[in-house]
């Protein structure tokens, strides 16, 4: 993981914390906290942008407590909100954190759901990044797959709009090591640009054949990377799909 500075913050322009119209209630404020950054953004009942969207560098050790710091800097730039929706880069089952390889080991078992809402006393749920992307990007048709390439893999599974939990394809082994390997940073930065396409190829093609999905979408960084001309049934799905995804947290039964 490349040095961070946890205090910097991208060059958006300077403006006073927006609050939400009534009229957009409730406001969701959607947090994406990934390896190399931390957004967030104030979301309407369709899941639309009601502000600018925030960010933040992630810290240089990205312990609980240094996240949850920057966490109260975005919160002070967003206000109004009524609700929380986190997308978080690691395993998280009922709002604890499990495991976040490209964060720190401090997070085995942390309660971010639970900190969070006792801090701003408000109701918050937290997924898998790749499932809250997965929810901004799917059409909810047939089975759909999300893949992020970024500092690590996320990935997730949906069918006729519901997600199936708990999908860690990054950590599953492929070739000689796992997907991670080959597709995240440290596989671009290893083998490069040209491997690092190869490899995604293949990996578009071992997971069709594995879930048979109708449909693959492609999120992260690192997709400005990609240089093959991708099946008529892969796509490209914005960042700001990981934000944007917020909200349906708040349509499943928590």
């Amino acid at each position: 993981m490349s040095p961070k500075n946890a205090t910097a913050v991208a060059p958006t322009p300077k403006a006073a914390p927006r609050a939400a119209s009534a009229s957009h209630s409730p406001v969701t404020l959607s947090i994406d906290i990934g390896g190399s950054g931390i957004k967030a953004m104030l979301l309407n009942t369709q899941g639309k942008p009601i502000s600018a969207r925030e960010r933040i560098v992630t810290p240089a050790v990205p312990t609980p407590n240094a996240v949850l710091r920057a966490l109260e800097q975005l919160r002070a730039r967003l206000a109004g909100f009524d609700r929380v929706s986190v997308g978080f880069p690691g395993v998280v089952k009922h709002g604890i954190t499990y495991l976040a390889v490209n964060l720190h080991p401090k997070w085995a078992n942390f309660p971010l759901e639970r900190e969070l809402e006792e801090r701003w006393k408000k109701p918050v749920r937290v997924a898998n990044d790749a499932s809250v992307q997965g929810y901004g990007a799917i059409k909810g048709r047939g089975v759909e797959m999300i893949l992020t390439l970024g500092t690590g893999m996320g990935s997730a599974l949906f069918t006729d709009g519901k997600l199936c939990p708990g999908l860690e394809l990054g950590h599953h082994p492929w070739r000689e090591k796992t997907y991670e390997d080959y597709l995240g940073r440290r596989g671009l930065d290893k083998y490069g640009k040209k491997q690092w396409n190869k490899r995604l190829e293949e990996a578009i093609e071992q997971t069709a054949a594995t879930f048979n999905w109708d449909h693959l979408y492609l999120g992260g960084g690192n997709t400005k990377k990609i240089t093959f001309k991708l099946p008529k049934n892969v796509s490209i799905v914005s960042n700001e799909e990981g934000i944007l995804g917020g909200v349906a947290l708040w349509r499943e039964p928590s």
